[in-house]
């Protein structure tokens, strides 16, 4: 078993910054890869992120590609996400999720166990 705690989002004006964390909690937070979606309003939730077990590989979303970044910190059981130029499209709430596969996943079927979430919102 593990938990994950999101935290860090906010509200931001476009152009601003602002780092998410996933604080995990439980068994082997270094054997799963771990990831971050996203679920704007009315939206299905998609894929941001994905960053491998040991932090060495790492996959973005087109939309965020050249502007996110995800690390992880395995002796603070903790993964990253800096997202710098935010734009209102990236408004959501945005979920860590934690996965057993692998290989870099991208599907949320993929993820054993999952965040609360926190609000990123960014204003115009």
């Amino acid at each position: 078993q593990l938990q994950l705690v999101d935290s860090g989002g906010g509200l931001v004006q476009a152009g601003a910054f602002l780092r998410l964390s996933c604080a995990a909690s439980g068994d082997s937070f270094s054997s799963h890869g771990m990831g971050w979606f996203r679920q704007a309003p009315g939206k299905e939730r998609e894929f941001v992120a994905a960053i491998s077990w040991s932090g060495g590989s790492t996959y973005y979303a087109d939309s965020v590609k050249g502007r996110y970044t995800s690390y992880r910190d395995n002796d603070k059981n903790t993964v990253y996400l800096q997202m710098n130029s935010l734009k209102p499209e990236d408004t959501g709430v945005y979920y860590c999720a934690a996965t057993t596969l692998g290989h870099i996943a991208t599907i949320p079927y993929e993820y054993d166990y999952w965040g609360q979430g926190t609000q990123v919102t960014g204003s115009s």
